[in-house]
Order: structure tokens, then C-alpha cells, then sequence
């Protein structure tokens, strides 16, 4: 493994997440909360612990598959820890375990919270609380990519480590080129959202905050009621805008370079949006009695399922309290979640359709077993790699899942509160039922099931492979130098 290149990425986000701890730094001196200092001290070490690991540029800046999937996942580790260090320093989050658990929660979009009262957060505090959102939505990598031209063509093996989805792809021939477009439509649609968020009549705060959390896909609010509070415009902008967020990039690269055909036959866009408008006249219908007009139920509707399903976590109703079969299709939404490529997580609609195709080519197979059927998206056929990629994805992600409900069994909690608060944490989502609703929080877990939902909320958000990678021996250890004579006999082999 290139030691020198990981700690070279490494130094780099540190220095990058520095210059972000100013941020908050900033809003302290704004509402005269006299407790920027607790900004500062952290940031000055993250510059100088990022300083001295990339003041030397590595000689040989190869990065390989392993590296690359190493790096990202060592550089979220060091972040969030790194992160959760102000929420403690002030006082908004006394514990470490606790704060850190936020910060995770924040940097993977996740929007699980321990707080039991948001609003008695500090302005600073709530601003970088909603700040990680917007952070990890696109990636911080992917940010330091845009900005620096690192380590060349093999900075794609960060890109992918970084990135979701089953394949990622350049939109422009380099690397660098396809971070900075990926971020510029990143910030045009945060822009975009602020605006009108503060024409609805919203405050700066709450603009800039709710935004984060939107376009990141993120959830963390500033009122205990989430978005409950908040106007029916204001309601329906932000859920148009975590929809738009679930949608996959390529999608308006496509739309921006005028390739309107390309763009408008993406199926898994049309899939995307097929699914919520089936969850939301299903879910209208069903939860109709229980509110007081239909217009309410339909408002309600739409931004839990854009919510769910884009893995935002915002909510404006209690739908904990909805009919079983609402919730059944919210629980399958957090599965299958937002498009590859999104800043949404969960499984992704574009690995539920190749799962699905290839159910469908192995049962052509069975019936006919001489034809030759090959699985094809959007006009292409899907690698034999995507094909493996994907069903190895769902076995491990599988595996995952019911290996961490029943580690946190150990606490007691009924079945239904430990399964949707894994499938929660594991998908990015935020709330799930019952105790880990959205009136509730995760504050009531154990030390030890907060680790393991941690380890969810990374392995959700970098796509499995990255986390699972630092616990194989086999990539921390230099490959083994053949000798010169076993070199000459396989030679004449």
C-alpha cells in the first residue's frame, strides 16, 4: 500500500475541514455566543495536523484500488472525529461517544440524532450540525478533487471508494473536471434552494440550515418539530428540493450540455420517479381518514416519501402513528432509497433494477437454457463486474444488517425498534419506529450500539467495501517479492 499518498489525502482533508471549522467560527461572532475559541483550537490543529502530513508531496503518486478504498474510509474516520470535538469543547454534546455519534450521523447524511432538545443548541452549534450535511452529501474528497489536482488519473479509485451507486463513471474526460462539475451543480442547486427558502419568507438561518440538510439529504432541523412548523410553501419547496437531490447527477450534466433525449431516457430516473408517485397516492389514500382534508394528506404523503426514499429524514407528521400499510411501503422505501450517483442513500434504485433483471435473465434461462440474454440499461449493456458487483453488494449489505440488529438486541428494545433503527443507520435515513421515531431520537442506546450504528452510518454512506476493506490483513501488508529463482521457473512455465 502507498503510505505516503494515504497520509498525503489524509492531510489534505484535514486542512480542508480546518478552513470548514471557521465556518461556525464565524456564525459564534454573528450571535455573540463568546464561543468561537472552542472553533478555533480545533480548526488550528486539524491545519496543523494536515500540514504535517502533506507539506511533502509523495514521489510516486500511484493510488490503486485498495489504496483508494482505504484512504476514503480512514479520512471519514479521522473526520467525524475530528468534527465532534467543537460539540464537546462548547457544550452543546458534553460526551464524546455522544457527539461523535452526531457528528457521523451529520458528515454520512444520515440525520439520527441523540439530542433530546435541538433547540438548546447554540446557533454555531446547530449551524455546523446541519454544515456536515451539506459537507459529506457530495463528499469531502470529491471536494478536495474539485479544487486540486492531486495524484491524476488515479484519483478515480477515490472517486469510486467515495461515490454511490454500482459504477461510477467520468461525466468529462478528467477526473478533476467531473469533481468540480459534480460540485458546481452541488452548489447551483444549494443556491437555489436558499433563494427560495428566504422568498417564502424564512430567515437567513434557517435558509442556509434547512438547505444543508435538503440538498445534502441530511434531515438534522433546528426545531424539535423538524419541519413541522414551518409554512405549507415552505413544506413543499423543501420536499421538491430532496426529491431533485435523489435524482442522479449525470441527469442534469445531461440536461446542462442540452443532450435533452440522453437525459429524459434514463430509466433509472423514470423508475426513480414512478415509485414515488405510486408511495404517494397509495400512502394519501390510506392515511386520508386520519387527517383533516385531502390536500393535508397529500402534502404529507409527498414529503415522507420524497423524504424517506431520498434518505433526507425530515419529517412534518408523526408517522409512527400512521396505518401499518403506510408505513410497510416507508420501511420499503428506506431499502431500496434514492438513484446512484445522488446525494441520497439506501440501496439505490439502479442495483434494485439490475437485481431485478437479473432475476428475470436467470429465469429465461431456466425455461429456455440455450438463449442468450444479455442485461442492458438505458440502450448499454451492464458488465459482467456490475452484475457481480451488485449481488455482492446486497449479500454483504444483507449480512450487515442482521448482524447489527442483533448485536444491538443486547440493549432489549423490541424487534421493530432495533430493526428500522439499523435499516435507519444503515441506509442514511435518520428515524425509523416505534423508539427510534420521528418524535423520538437514539439517545436511550447503549455506548456499544452506538458504535455499531456508527459503523452502519459509514458503511451506508461509503457503499459497504470501504469500511470492510480496513478489516482485511491482506491490505495493510506489502505484497510478498518473489525470489529470483521462483521468477525463472514460472518464466518457463
Amino acid at each position: 500500500m502507498n503510505y505516503r499518498v494515504v497520509s498525503y489525502v489524509i492531510g489534505l482533508v484535514l486542512q480542508v475541514e480546518g478552513a470548514f471549522l471557521l465556518l461556525p467560527l464565524i456564525v459564534s461572532l454573528i450571535y455573540k455566543e463568546h464561543i468561537w475559541q472552542h472553533y478555533l483550537i480545533p480548526a488550528l490543529i486539524c491545519f496543523a495536523l494536515g500540514w504535517l502530513l502533506s507539506r511533502k508531496r509523495p514521489q510516486h503518486e500511484t493510488l490503486y484500488p485498495r489504496d483508494g478504498f482505504i484512504t476514503v474510509a480512514l479520512s471519514w474516520l479521522i473526520l467525524s472525529a475530528a468534527g465532534a470535538i467543537p460539540f464537546v469543547l462548547t457544550g452543546d454534546i458534553p460526551n464524546y461517544v455522544d457527539a461523535l455519534f452526531e457528528t457521523v450521523s451529520g458528515f454520512t447524511t444520515t440525520g439520527s440524532s441523540i439530542l433530546t432538545d435541538v433547540e438548546a443548541l447554540t446557533r454555531s452549534g446547530l449551524f455546523w450540525r446541519s454544515f456536515t450535511h451539506w459537507v459529506g452529501g457530495m463528499g469531502v474528497v470529491v471536494f478536495i478533487m474539485a479544487l486540486l489536482p492531486m495524484l491524476g488519473a488515479s484519483t478515480m479509485n477515490l472517486m469510486k471508494a467515495e461515490s454511490p451507486g454500482p459504477s461510477v463513471e467520468r461525466l468529462v474526460p478528467h477526473v478533476r473536471d467531473t469533481a468540480s462539475l459534480l460540485y458546481k451543480i452541488y452548489i447551483g442547486m444549494t443556491l437555489l434552494e436558499i433563494a427560495c427558502l428566504l422568498l417564502s419568507g424564512m430567515s437567513v438561518f434557517e435558509s442556509l440550515t434547512l438547505t444543508f440538510g435538503t440538498v445534502g439529504t441530511g434531515g438534522f432541523g433546528v426545531l424539535n418539530s423538524s419541519i413541522g412548523s414551518y409554512s405549507d410553501l415552505q413544506q413543499y419547496i423543501i420536499a421538491v428540493f430532496m426529491i431533485l437531490s435523489g435524482v442522479n447527477y449525470s441527469f442534469y450534466f445531461l440536461i446542462i450540455s442540452k443532450k435533452f433525449k440522453d437525459a429524459l431516457s434514463l430509466q433509472e430516473v423514470h423508475w426513480y420517479l414512478v415509485i414515488i408517485a405510486l408511495s404517494v397516492l397509495a400512502i394519501t389514500i390510506n392515511i386520508s381518514a386520519i387527517t383533516p382534508n385531502l390536500p393535508t394528506a397529500f402534502k404529507e404523503a409527498l414529503f415522507q416519501v420524497g423524504s424517506i426514499i431520498t434518505t433526507t429524514g425530515y419529517s412534518t407528521a408523526d408517522f409512527g402513528k400512521w396505518p401499518p400499510f403506510s408505513q410497510t411501503i416507508l420501511v420499503i422505501l428506506m431499502f431500496i432509497g434514492a438513484c446512484a450517483g445522488s446525494t441520497g442513500g439506501g440501496i439505490k434504485v439502479s442495483r434494485i433494477m439490475i437485481l431485478g433483471k437479473t432475476i428475470r435473465k436467470e429465469l429465461a434461462t431456466i425455461v429456455h437454457p440455450r438463449v442468450v440474454k444479455k442485461i442492458r440499461m438505458d440502450g448499454h449493456t451492464i458488465a459482467h463486474e456490475t452484475t457481480r458487483s451488485t449481488n455482492v453488494y446486497i449479500a454483504i449489505y444483507s449480512i450487515i444488517l442482521f448482524m447489527s440488529v442483533l448485536l444491538i438486541s443486547v440493549d432489549e428494545f423490541d424487534f421493530t425498534t432495533n430493526f428500522t433503527a439499523v435499516v435507519a443507520t444503515l441506509n442514511n435515513i435518520g428515524p425509523g419506529l416505534n423508539t427510534v421515531g420521528p418524535a423520538c431520537n437514539f439517545a436511550h442506546f447503549s455506548y456499544f450500539s452506538k458504535i455499531v450504528l456508527m459503523f452502519d452510518m459509514l458503511a451506508g454512506r461509503l457503499e459497504l467495501f470501504p469500511m470492510l476493506v480496513l478489516f482485511a490483513p491482506s491490505c495493510w501488508t506489502r505484497p510478498v517479492k518473489l525470489s529470483f529463482r521462483v521468477k525463472h521457473i514460472l518464466r518457463k512455465k
